[in-house]
């Protein structure tokens, strides 16, 4: 038998918000069954890998700034590849720009084991572009040069860094972007000054570039560091040097957006909280997905196959979720039944979202009530059409009772409820950061979709603060929520996910 050669990926995981990963970095990660991740790689990016995969933080311990030891993460990438693992190393950035990517290949290559680097954005470029300062412009730079900020300077010892040349190179129309400079920043601009750079000439520091969190000071070379002092601004920080720096004014873009600086937290599950996320992102909020609620089989099929078999007997179906039509889709197929047994019956959907689903399958909706809740569908049936007829509502197991009581109190000959799946609190979620910005107050909104995502996100993350500002898809989900303890500021009329996120952005458009 052949052992199974592992292969380490040097990720660039990009330079904070999770979207700006390249396709190829997403795509290895996905299959990855090792992820070593840094201090500076979002949480989002790291659910990305499979549910089974060892996760190990290779960042600041405990908050107190030391790394886990350089040999140390050597070593577990070989001996996790010579297990014959897929080993994904994510890296802030770019693994070969200002890290220790390349120390991590060499290391790889001396041990005979198979690799691959898979490039980032770094926040060397990342950073201005997202501060709106190009680094290169026809009027007041040709060339850039990037820089690690140094200690040295800070202590009075030579730098190996030419900062003459670069002093010289600044005020010949060039650009200068500083990496890893906040320790030495008054040090570091004093050289260039000394160095011929005139202190008039623009310069720029950018915090946290990408993310919500992202704070930018812009002013000369002569007071940038008083002014960085003054607005408290730290590592991780990025200084842009030269005359392109003073174009902030005319082209900050992100700063600008409708949703910039909000932290809102998603509780959808991980397969449906993909495009709520995207939709806020692109207004400029870091939308953090926390999935409180997950979807499982039922605990037995036997009465929805029971319903399956009989399916001809129904005059009506009726789907209260996107997820229950899928459900309901998927043990068809798995029991090799026909969409033709469906035969007479009629479709009825809860909303659009599930109509929608629905004509996904070439399956149109006879009935969609106004209102997107379960007691509006029997208005929109109709008392004649309820009145004698057989129903099937395949839904998750646990759900309200309303609707089964007010078809059977308008006459309906059968109703019978079935279980296509049920929905469960996730077994593992990393609730760590979200505890530690819930702590912090540093939380702006909690986005709940479902009563259950409520109740999970509580029992996740234990002791939640009361009074926490939260957006409810619909009145049965925000009196849950406001049970617990939540202050519900925002509910659609319409109970959609597409109405909720432009309530959201109502929402804060309004306190701006």
């Amino acid at each position: 038998m052949v052992e199974r050669a592992g292969r380490v990926y040097l990720v660039g995981a990009g330079p904070g918000a999770p979207d700006l990963i390249t396709m190829r970095g997403a795509d290895v990660l996905r299959s990855a069954e090792v992820v070593i991740h840094d201090y500076l790689v979002s949480d989002e990016l790291v659910r990305m890998a499979p549910a089974a995969a060892e996760l190990i933080y290779a960042g600041k311990r405990g908050g107190s700034g030391e790394r886990h030891d350089q040999e140390e993460i050597n070593r577990v990438m070989i001996e996790r590849a010579r297990a014959g693992r897929v080993v994904v190393r994510l890296k802030g950035g770019d693994p070969f720009i200002f890290g220790r990517g390349g120390e991590e290949a060499d290391a790889l290559a001396a041990a005979g084991i198979d690799f691959e680097i898979v490039p980032g954005v770094t926040s060397a470029i990342a950073a201005p572009a997202f501060a709106g300062i190009p680094l290169t412009h026809r009027e007041f730079g040709s060339f850039v040069a990037f820089v690690t900020g140094h200690e040295d300077a800070a202590k009075g010892i030579e730098s190996a860094v030419p900062w003459d040349d670069l002093a010289r190179a600044a005020r010949n129309r060039g650009t200068l972007v500083l990496l890893m400079a906040t320790a030495a920043m008054r040090a570091t601009l004093n050289r260039l000054i000394a160095g011929g750079l005139d202190a008039s000439t623009p310069a720029a520091a950018i915090q946290w570039a990408t993310t919500a969190s992202q704070r930018t000071v812009a002013s000369t070379i002569a007071s940038l560091a008083d002014e960085v002092e003054r607005a408290g601004l730290g590592a991780p920080a990025i200084v842009v040097i030269g005359q392109s720096a003073a174009m902030r004014d005319r082209l900050a873009w992100f700063e600008r957006r409708p949703l910039f600086g909000r932290r809102i937290v998603i509780t959808r599950s991980a397969e449906s909280a993909g495009a709520f996320a995207r939709r806020l992102r692109a207004l400029g909020a870091e939308a953090i997905e926390f999935p409180a609620i997950e979807t499982a089989p039922p605990d037995s099929f036997d009465a929805l196959d029971r319903s399956l078999a009989n399916l001809g007997s129904f005059d009506w179906v009726i789907f209260t979720s996107a997820t229950g039509v899928d459900a309901f889709i998927a043990r068809m197929r798995e029991r090799g039944r026909d969409i033709r047994e469906l035969g007479r019956a009629s479709l009825a959907a809860i909303g659009p979202a599930t109509g929608a689903r629905l004509r996904r399958y070439a399956l149109n909706v006879a009935a969609l009530p106004a209102e997107y809740r379960a007691e509006a569908i029997a208005d929109a049936i109709g008392a004649d059409r309820i009145r004698g007829a057989r129903f099937l509502i395949p839904r998750a197991q646990v759900a309200r009772e309303a609707l089964p009581e007010i078809l059977a109190a308008a006459g309906a000959r059968q109703v019978e409820i079935v279980a296509a799946y049920k929905t469960v609190k996730p077994a593992a979620v990393r609730t760590d950061r979200v505890r530690e910005l819930l702590e912090a107050g540093a939380i702006d909104l909690l986005a709940f979709t479902s009563s259950s995502t409520v109740k999970n996100f509580c029992e996740l993350i234990g002791d939640v603060p009361r009074g926490l500002k939260a957006a409810a898809i619909g009145p049965i989900t925000a009196e849950t929520a406001r049970s617990l303890g939540m202050d519900v500021v925002v509910t659609p009329s319409d109970y959609t996910v597409e109405a909720l996120n432009d309530a959201i952005a109502a929402y804060f458009a309004s306190r701006a």
